[in-house]
């Protein structure tokens, strides 16, 4: 059950790979009033990472290792750190290793319902293999670690609209074979349902064509016709707000005109390539399908202005923002420890 009484949803913040821009991300964010005022914060690192954190932002973070004035400061994992600082603006195996051993005591704390909700800052994938991640990618580690069993995305999100794909960190070549009836059903799913859980009564969706001009009828390619089309009128009768397939190269420009919430795109650059241009410096991804919502910046580790004083902190602001709102509806309705959740909210 909850450790506390506060209604303030929990948060978990942890600072990304240490080489990048995510520490002083954070420590830019948490100087900011209003963010200190909407959750009850607790910060996964250590006093070392925190000063410098402070130093590349220009702001210190104030935190405490006992009671005391500033943020909650919890890391137990200091076998990752190494005997001297972290290399900066490179991946590494040093890094990849904090970066998993603190969003792993986040998890931990999840899964004991001592957290609402995790936001980190930017990670290098490189990093993480180097320092043993076996999966693709921070989502599929997330199930390993939460031993969540059913379908998962990375959703992206900018203010007013997000997006969900069928295929994701895959090979170009194997997208083809990814376009089939459940895998456009399980997506749009779960952006009705995560688009629900961020406070929209009844989202609009629009669904990506695979092939130009969506097809033209069959003429270039029968996706649309045998596949796209089907599945998306099967979840329009389940009573999704969804429409499609439309052509991809026109879709976002009614999306961004509002006339739609959400697109369900078929593969990984058909839909971040639009957002991106839409809002670089404010996107924000969630691991879609876990028992709680796990939100971090769109835009990566950044080492080339690491310590600059000049890295953008909207998306990390909308990250942690939503997920406070996300995890704020939720807690009206869910408690306790994951186990204890009978399916994923987020």
């Amino acid at each position: 059950m909850r450790t506390t009484t506060t209604p303030r949803p929990r948060i978990a913040v942890t600072l990304g790979d240490p080489a990048g821009i995510g520490p002083e991300l954070i420590a830019a964010l948490l100087s900011r009033p209003a963010t200190v005022q909407s959750a009850d914060i607790v910060l996964i690192s250590d006093e070392a990472e925190l000063r410098m954190a402070g130093e590349d932002a220009g702001t210190p973070v104030t935190y405490r290792t006992e009671p005391a004035d500033g943020f909650p400061l919890l890391h137990d994992r200091s076998a990752h750190r190494p005997a001297g600082p972290f290399e900066r603006r490179k991946a590494t195996a040093a890094g990849g290793r904090w970066a998993l051993g603190n969003l792993r005591t986040a998890l931990d704390m999840a899964g004991r319902g001592e957290v609402d909700a995790i936001v980190f800052a930017p990670l290098n994938k490189t990093s993480l293999h180097l320092a043993g991640m076996a999966e693709s990618d921070e989502l599929r580690w997330f199930e390993e670690v939460l031993g969540v069993t059913g379908f998962t995305s990375e959703l992206n999100v900018l203010p007013g609209l997000w997006t969900a794909r069928v295929t994701s960190h895959v090979s170009i070549a194997e997208v083809d074979a990814g376009i089939t009836h459940e895998n456009v059903k399980k997506p749009g799913r779960l952006l009705d349902r995560v688009l629900r859980d961020s406070g929209l009564d009844a989202p609009r969706i629009a669904v990506c064509a695979l092939n130009p001009h969506a097809g033209e009828n069959g003429a270039f390619g029968r996706h649309e016709l045998d596949i796209i089309g089907p599945a998306t009128a099967e979840l329009a009768a389940e009573g999704i707000a969804v429409q499609g397939p439309f052509p991809s190269d026109t879709i976002f420009l009614r999306a961004k005109a509002g006339e739609f919430d959400g697109v369900l795109t078929m593969y990984h650059d058909q839909g971040q390539i639009a957002m991106k241009l839409m809002g670089f410096d404010g996107g924000v991804t969630i691991a879609g399908g876990l028992p709680l919502p796990i939100c971090t910046p769109a835009h990566g580790t950044a080492f080339e202005v690491t310590g600059k004083g000049i890295a953008n902190t909207g998306s990390i602001q909308n990250a942690f923002d939503l997920a406070v709102r996300i995890a704020g509806r939720q807690a009206g309705r869910v408690e306790g420890s994951l186990e204890s959740r009978t399916g994923p909210a987020a």
